[in-house]
């Protein structure tokens, strides 16, 4: 492999990115480069007459070298340009050249290989070259395109712009502005769903199946594969693949061949169970034979130490830039339990394989994925699909909760969760799957990062902030549990049975003490019991009990129904169950059952059946939980009017070109950011003497405070720091006197005056760009429920006004905001706006490291921000920009 040439000054390493394109391959994104002269001229070459005309309204055989030397030599500032590589070769170029230096207007150009048209290939060099243009204070695009490239014309109107067409001279003169748009947003992400399911319908529907390290001698991992996949009736074709066995030799039946090149036909899944140093070359042969997908069964990688780690960066390096997509390192495999599929590809043997069903699994590490597969066979829950990540070094969670979105088989879908590589998009897709089918995960490192999470995972564990996760997780609608039990408990109920249409339940049974820890159980899990609990006689027969629990769902006061039994004699007859469930199944409403002493009960039935009654309380609880938010009211996204991000860019710009490594701004600065954004801070004066703060106070009139701004106060509730209702130059002479007095000692500097808010709750905004996260935006009262109580709510932009409201209430303290004690409640309207403006403004500016606004002044006629510190940082990359990318 040749040495790459040494990149040009200015070189922005950080627009490159991997993508999947509409047809499920991988390509690479990157800056053009002076070293692609060659490929310039091969790509020309390769094109059709049409093509050419259609791009330079010319018939030009070949691109003359001063064109490509002007081509391939940008400045990445005023002349952008964009290449996408498929395997290492030019399918694509977009460019753009502003109409005037440094100016807001760009013409931007396309071409698209004409053997790779079709694959949205435009579509996503648009989005790339928007978004960089949106970063350098590009507004708007133009071009001019000839009325018969149909193609080009529907890739920016297709792209959620409003576009406007001019014709002139036979030419169609097109111009947009690229600020991002709800429409332009919506179909962006359709556009990557749309991509990275069928990315994942190709990883989990392959016509052809190679097993590489497929040995003749047992019990090793490349046999036990095969074995699995033949035993588990696999519909494709399946082959052996044995670099150390003869050509042709019989391995469980089938013929091996020495290499995955010489497979005829064709493969598009690998299976890689050789030893990791032996990896690397057999990817490379998986690419000469144009292999799909790879399942990386090989251990050690990253989580064996430093060069584990760089083999694992060279296998997805290699791996995307031969438009691969990689379950692994270190997985334990994948099923697709659809019977025109029959795939079982992992080391679980056949007996051991839950039966097809409607449940999607997920797990990470390898020892997981035997144990949720046992669970689920254990309870006889069946699965239409499983994956295991391994290390995770591609293929995640998120490109598969993108397949189960439209995947018909799939009803409900379990996570086991160690870290997170994109928790903004985990959250986005998440969203879009809770609202049709319910997303149970189990979230590992509760502990609060006492334990580790294990090596080899992209991104660090979010155990670092397990409240915001949590939040997170609710945002999105999640079913939250603590562990795999909990998970097919959750599970086992919404396949089987309906959504409760509330939170009220009847208890049925057949002994008091059975049905009182029911009850208790249902109301400490925020149900109400509406029925019951009813008691049959122990001894009572079928019928009884089959009485009382139709009675009960014949209740229109009930919503579920919770029914437990214990047998009179060591035996349960199995009529009893039969009963319950024929009554169930009349119904629609959910019931969750007990039957002491029956173990096993429920494995084959719809009925789900719990050893312990809080067992099937909670999972009722969580299901009701989902319910509720399934049937809320998601809301609108927060659009604030009176915004100018130009102005709020230019104050960011402005401080990190004169301190790159970020700092606080000042007051002034602060307020001329905010201020863009609809955010007015009282103004605040900062006096030095008595006498200063006298002559600044007649200048103020009317009622000011005294307050100490030094940050090493500012967690110090209830010191005296401030000073109220001073309406006399002698009384604002005297609290300064005293409030110096006070704070010198302290070594704490700054004393300000300031005009007084009327009076009512104070509360504090916050936001930090986080590095697992991306923006978070934090509120509650301010002083001691935060300081002390830590009571702050969390919510994770974009917000929608419903998510403003339900942060604002879920906070212990929020009934100081509705009138506590007699106080007039607070406007909440203007609450929720300020919230939105704090939200939209660090969603749209991650040099944002930290906002806070504090105290803020809310009271019956609107709100008053009265405090406000802003730290700026360099911008990170965040893990869901604007324009699509793969995790890296």
């Amino acid at each position: 492999m040749t040495e790459p040439a040494p990149l040009p000054p200015g070189y922005p390493q950080e627009w490159e990115a991997d993508v999947v394109l509409s047809d499920g391959m991988v390509a690479h994104v990157r800056p053009i480069r002076p070293d692609d002269t060659e490929a310039i001229h091969e790509f020309h070459a390769g094109q059709s007459d049409e093509s050419i005309y259609l791009r330079f309204f010319a018939p030009i055989k070949r691109l003359s070298d001063k064109d490509v030397h002007r081509f391939t030599h940008v400045d990445y500032h005023d002349r952008v340009a964009l290449v996408m590589t498929v395997r290492d070769k030019l399918v694509g170029i977009g460019r753009y050249d502003r109409l005037e230096p440094d100016g807001p207007v760009a013409e931007v150009a396309f071409n698209v290989s004409d053997h790779h048209q079709g694959r949205g290939i435009g579509s996503v060099l648009l989005e790339h070259l928007a978004d960089i243009g949106r970063e350098d204070d590009v507004r708007r695009f133009v071009a001019d395109v000839l009325p018969q490239n149909r193609k080009m014309i529907g890739v920016f109107r297709d792209a959620g712009y409003e576009v406007s067409h001019e014709f002139d001279d036979g030419v169609i003169a097109v111009a947009f502005d690229i600020e991002p748009t709800d429409e332009s947003r919506a179909v962006r992400m359709s556009r990557e769903h749309r991509s990275e399911a069928r990315s994942m319908r190709q990883v989990l529907h392959p016509s052809s199946v190679a097993v590489i390290g497929a040995s003749r001698r047992p019990d090793t991992v490349g046999r036990v594969f095969l074995e699995d996949i033949v035993a588990g009736g696999y519909r494709g074709r399946l082959h052996a693949v044995n670099n150390r066995a003869e050509p042709g030799t019989l391995i469980e039946g089938l013929e091996s061949v020495a290499s995955v090149r010489d497979v005829e036909g064709g493969v598009d899944l690998a299976v890689i169970a050789v030893p990791a140093p032996d990896v690397l070359q057999i990817v490379d042969e998986c690419a000469d034979a144009s292999v799909k997908t790879l399942v990386v069964a090989s251990e050690g990688f990253a989580e064996s130490g430093p060069e584990g780690e760089e083999r694992q960066r060279e296998l997805l390096e290699r791996a995307r830039r031969y438009g691969m997509r990689v379950l692994g390192p270190n997985s334990f495999g994948l099923i697709n339990n659809d019977p025109e599929v029959s795939l079982n590809a992992t080391l679980a043997s056949v007996e051991h394989v839950p039966p097809h069903g409607s449940l999607g699994l997920f797990a990470q590490s390898g020892a997981l994925g035997v144990a949720v597969l046992a669970s689920a066979q254990r309870r006889g829950l069946g699965i239409s699909t499983f994956a295991s990540a391994g290390n995770r070094v591609d293929i995640s969670g998120n490109d598969l909760m993108q397949y189960w979105l439209d995947d018909d088989a799939t009803s409900a879908v379990g996570l086991y969760l160690e870290s997170m590589g994109n928790p903004r998009k985990f959250s986005r897709i998440a969203r879009k799957l809770s609202s049709i089918k319910p997303v149970v995960v189990v979230k590992s490192g509760v502990g609060g990062g006492k334990y580790a999470t294990p090596r080899g995972h992209r991104v660090r564990s979010t155990q670092e902030r397990p409240e915001a996760f949590a939040q997170m997780l609710k945002q999105a609608g999640v079913i939250r549990v603590e562990n795999l039990h909990q998970l097919f408990d959750v599970a086992q109920l919404v396949i089987n049975q309906p959504l409760p249409a509330g939170r009220r339940v009847g208890v049925v049974t057949n002994s008091d003490a059975l049905g009182s820890l029911a009850a208790d159980a249902a109301v400490s899990w925020g149900l109400e019991v509406t029925h019951g609990p009813v008691s049959v006689a122990a001894e009572a027969r079928t019928d009884s009990f089959r009485e009382v629990v139709e009675q009960a769902l014949a209740d229109p006061a009930v919503d579920a129904l919770i029914a437990c039994f214990i047998p009179p004699v060591a035996q349960i007859d199995p009529e009893v169950v039969d009963a319950v469930e024929q009554a169930v199944d009349r119904s629609d409403k959910p019931c969750v059952a007990t039957f002491l002493g029956m173990r096993g009960v429920g494995a084959t039935r719809r009925l789900p059946v719990y050893p312990t009654p809080e067992d099937g309380v909670r999972a009722l609880a969580a299901a009701s939980r989902y319910a509720d938010w399934r049937r809320s009211d998601r809301g609108e996204r927060v659009r604030p009017e009176g915004i100018n991000r130009r102005a709020a860019h230019h104050v960011l710009e402005t401080v990190l070109a004169q301190e790159p490594a970020g700092r606080e701004l000042t007051p002034e600065e602060a307020d001329a950011l905010l201020s863009a954004y609809g955010i007015d801070v009282w103004p605040t004066v900062a006096v030095g003497s008595d006498e200063e703060a006298v002559d600044a106070y007649k200048k103020m009139r009317g009622t000011v405070v005294m307050k100490a701004t030094s940050p090493l106060l500012q967690h110090q509730p209830g010191q005296g720091w401030i000073r109220t209702g001073l309406r006399h130059p002698k009384a604002v002479g005297a609290a300064y006197r005293d409030l110096d007095a006070l704070v010198r000692p302290l070594g704490a500097e700054g004393i300000a005056l300031q005009q007084m808010a009327p009076p009512g709750v104070a509360v504090e905004i916050n936001t930090s760009e986080d590095a697992l996260f991306g923006p978070v935006v934090g509120f509650g009262v301010a002083g001691l429920p935060v300081d002390l109580l830590g009571d702050v709510a969390h919510r994770f932009p974009p917000m929608t006004d419903v998510d403003i409201e339900d942060m604002v209430g879920s906070i212990k303290a929020a009934p100081m905001l509705d009138g506590y004690r007699g106080a007039m409640p607070v406007d909440h309207g203007a609450l929720h706006d300020l919230i939105a403006r704090v939200s939209v403004l660090t969603d749209d500016h991650p040099e944002l490291a930290h906002v806070r606004l504090n105290p803020v002044m809310a009271h019956q006629d609107g709100i008053e921000v009265l405090g406000a510190r802003v730290h700026v940082a360099p911008a990170p990359t965040r893990t869901d920009a604007e324009r699509r990318a793969m995790s890296s």
